[in-house]
């Protein structure tokens, strides 16, 4: 568990509260000893969003191993909020880290990422096309009554904007295509992290991680990752306390993988991230629907909806946690990754 102290009884808020300085120097010992002594590297490598979560993982690298241990890489593409670029560098000079830009926009283009998502569109939204932008959305209908129904998003040049319902067909070749992105950004990370000798980390929150909201060998492919056991509120606490800029703390979280400006809780999640966090930790903990409801300030209905959706999208991340299936077993030597055989690096 991500929290220092015993479950609090009643239930309440007060179960996500860590100590940010004790958490910090877990997480930073974890790291040493996971990348220096058991994979035997030199250091950190991750993709800078201009988001909260890997704002956080920066710095914890930064603590565990200094700055000059630490790469961030910024990849932009077409589809790109400007403000990623503006924000990830920020807090790279906050940290006092390394960065390289590597825009991923001509190997998408080459890969026929756009071209596949937009004749996709195109059957459900004919005149879909140059000067349009696209988002993909829960139906805010449905996802209150505990379904996860996705609609299509478009604004046309004019600014006119369009909803329409996905048909299936339609939704897995978009995402398909979307997700093309997050495997190319792996890719590049992948590479720096040979030429450099270093662990590649993730950059998933609890949330994220337990509740499937990440791309198979694209961002959910790491080394480490040092912050999949803390609830979105608690890495906003070690934010604060790795002095994170105030302008990344106040930024909303998004997915910025749409040519739209679109939130985590539109596209994934069945309520706000301080809501999912306390409904998460409350069926963490066995806490009773009244208590949540009570913590949360919704209605026990409302506990319930959430819940529903969590027990439904753990089955989603259960799949794509699994490693590849063999027809019999294949022993592996996991003792070899042994933290006495290494140096200090």
């Amino acid at each position: 568990m991500a929290m220092t102290q015993t479950a609090l009884r009643p239930f309440d808020a007060r179960a996500l509260a860590i100590d940010p300085a004790h958490e910090t120097a877990r997480i930073a010992h974890a790291l040493r000893e996971q990348v220096g002594r058991r994979l035997r590297k030199r250091g950190i490598v991750l993709g800078l969003s201009g988001g909260i979560d890997s704002s956080v993982t920066a710095g914890l690298a930064v603590a565990a191993f200094g700055a000059d241990k630490v790469l961030g890489i910024l990849m932009p593409e077409r589809d790109s909020d400007p403000d990623s670029l503006r924000l990830g560098r920020l807090v790279a000079d906050a940290l006092g880290i390394e960065t390289v830009v590597e825009d991923i926009a001509p190997a998408l283009e080459a890969m026929g990422c756009y071209a596949r998502r937009d004749a996709a569109i195109r059957t459900v939204v004919p005149e879909y096309g140059e000067g349009w932008t696209c988002k993909v959305v829960l139906d805010p209908a449905f996802r209150a009554k505990g379904y996860n129904l996705s609609s299509l998003v478009v604004r046309a040049p004019d600014g006119e904007e369009t909803r329409r319902r996905l048909p299936l067909a339609a939704y897995q070749a978009i995402i398909a295509a979307a997700n093309m992105k997050q495997r190319t950004r792996k890719q590049i990370e992948y590479f720096h992290a040979d030429r450099l000798n270093r662990a590649v980390a993730g950059t998933p929150n609890r949330l994220e991680y337990a509740l499937g909201f990440f791309v198979k060998n694209g961002d959910g492919a790491a080394d480490v990752k040092p912050i999949a056991h803390l609830y979105k509120s608690q890495v906003y606490d070690l934010a604060a306390h790795l002095h994170v800029p105030d302008e990344i703390r106040a930024r909303p979280p998004t997915t910025d993988t749409w040519s739209m400006p679109q939130s985590q809780e539109e596209f994934y999640f069945a309520a706000d991230t301080r809501t999912m966090d306390i409904c998460l930790c409350a069926l963490d903990l066995g806490a009773s629907r009244e208590e949540t409801a009570r913590a949360a300030g919704i209605s026990e209905e409302a506990v319930e909806i959430v819940w529903r959706d969590i027990a439904g999208k753990r089955k989603v991340a259960a799949v794509l946690h699994a490693g590849p299936m063999t027809v019999d077993p294949v022993a592996i030597d996991l003792a070899a990754i042994d933290p006495a055989a290494a140096d200090d690096r």
